[in-house]
């Protein structure tokens, strides 16, 4: 079994040394050093396992990691950032939507499902890119066809060579036409597939998959849906082929076997909340069993086979990172053997005033910054002063501390609420130069900040 990862994987990431990951994940998210050394050292030692011999590259598994702190400080998008810097499949999942085997609810089994797909999605993107030139290409010559009329019977009389001429030059001049726009205007009339997917409804079981895979292979007909004439536009027309031989230039048995080897070596799943089924049974209620939740997830993070539609995944060298505030329980509270399955903890420190402040400007998606290009839309130039920065930044570290502890993204209610009069009269304003400064600031939130039952409700 091959275990090394896929080309476009290594040439993207083997050279970034621990340092190099945790300076590109800098540029998202602020702080958190700890959780970044973490991640950068798991991804790190990925690529340091290609290096191995193939019997002992099978059997070094990853290092799983438990991040633990508040919520709104991060542990999201540091992973969600080092799956898009490595080109891993990425899947976030939350430990509370799953029950225990017999009960009501999705199965563990789904995350692996839905991850492969991820990965199917991921895959035939980058084979699009590579056929897309090759396919715009061949639906500009099957419009050609479309918009030509059919060639005249040549006489016997005539010269063919000549009359093969002329049809060529009629044909270019078409092409010309066509990639000036001058025949956008023009309707032809294509065939079209309609997509038609029977009605059906699973009641009863979690093999949902494995139906799917018996109707799809036996009456493989009836998903094709049926072909009829439609009159369109040239441009819809031509982006209507270009995806057809898109897909007949692309082979999606390969494109299925790379990205089941994709999940297989490089694939990270995000469980978030593992803290809400931690805790023992100790009768305290009708609550579904979290011990048993935590006992179906434990074999797939162990290693476990998992059948999907695109084939028999295996998941010993998935990378798992659980996150959870851990506010009521505690990480000794998981059992045993899972918390044998996640070696590295890492505890982030929940943000203050001066974190606040580096995450309205510092990251390449600062709030500050999406705000002030949302405006420009609307021609406004808007501007924030240091000063205004700080005390937004003060305002939502006072909210956080008398009301719920929500991190950064308390940060987005008050940004809001700031600039709710700008984003309403933004279109009607006459002066379309607008700083905001410390006095502002001060006016839009001081009031709502001061009277601590209102804030619950609004920041």
């Amino acid at each position: 079994m091959a275990i090394y990862l896929p080309e476009s994987t290594q040439t993207s990431t083997e050279t970034l040394t621990p340092r190099q990951i945790v300076a590109e994940l800098d540029k998202y998210v602020v702080g958190q050093r700890a959780a970044k050394r973490a991640v950068a050292i798991a991804l790190r030692n990925r690529m340091r396992r290609q290096k191995l011999s193939p019997e002992l590259a099978e059997d070094v598994a990853p290092k799983n990691i438990l991040m633990i702190g508040p919520t709104g400080v991060g542990k999201t998008e540091i992973a969600r950032r080092l799956a898009r810097l490595a080109q891993s499949p990425f899947l976030k999942v939350e430990a509370s939507k799953f029950t225990e085997v017999g009960y009501v609810g999705r199965d563990v089994e789904s995350m692996v499902r839905d991850l492969v797909e991820l990965g199917v999605d991921l895959v035939r993107e980058e084979r699009l890119t590579e056929v897309r030139v090759k396919a715009a290409q061949n639906a500009e010559e099957r419009l050609l066809d479309i918009l030509l009329p059919p060639p005249r019977q040549v006489a016997p009389d005539e010269d063919h060579g000549a009359a093969r001429d002329q049809q060529t030059q009629t044909r270019e001049r078409f092409r010309e036409q066509l990639r000036a726009g001058r025949l956008d205007a023009r309707l032809v009339e294509i065939d079209v597939r309609e997509k038609s997917f029977p009605s059906l409804e699973i009641v009863a079981g979690s093999s949902v998959e494995e139906v799917d895979i018996n109707l799809k292979d036996m009456l493989p007909g009836l998903f094709q849906g049926r072909s009829k004439k439609r009159k369109v536009k040239v441009p819809e027309a031509l982006e209507y082929l270009t995806q057809e031989e898109e897909q007949k230039l692309i082979d999606m048995d390969s494109v299925a076997r790379a990205a089941v080897e994709r999940v297989e070596q490089a694939g990270i799943i995000f469980i978030d909340e593992i803290d809400k089924i931690a805790g023992r049974e100790g009768g305290h209620g009708p609550d579904v069993s979290r011990e048993g939740v935590q006992r179906d997830i434990l074999p797939i993070v162990e290693g476990t086979t998992v059948n999907t539609k695109h084939g028999m995944v295996r998941t010993d060298h998935i990378l798992f990172i659980a996150a959870g505030a851990f506010h009521v329980s505690k990480p000794s509270d998981l059992i045993p053997e899972l918390q044998g399955r996640f070696p590295i903890r890492v505890e982030l420190e929940a943000l203050g005033r001066e974190e606040f402040v580096r995450i309205l400007t510092e990251p390449r998606s600062a709030l500050v910054k999406q705000y002030t290009a949302l405006m420009e839309t609307e021609g406004i130039t808007l501007t924030f002063t240091d000063a205004a920065v700080r005390r937004i930044a003060d305002f939502a570290q006072r909210v956080n501390e008398r009301t719920e502890n929500i991190g950064a993204r308390r940060l987005h209610t008050v940004m809001e609420k700031l600039l709710d009069e700008i984003s309403f009269e933004g279109p009607d304003l006459a002066e379309k130069v607008v700083t905001i400064d410390d006095d502002y600031v001060t006016k839009m939130l001081a009031d709502i900040v001061k009277n601590e039952d209102l804030s619950r409700y609004i920041l």
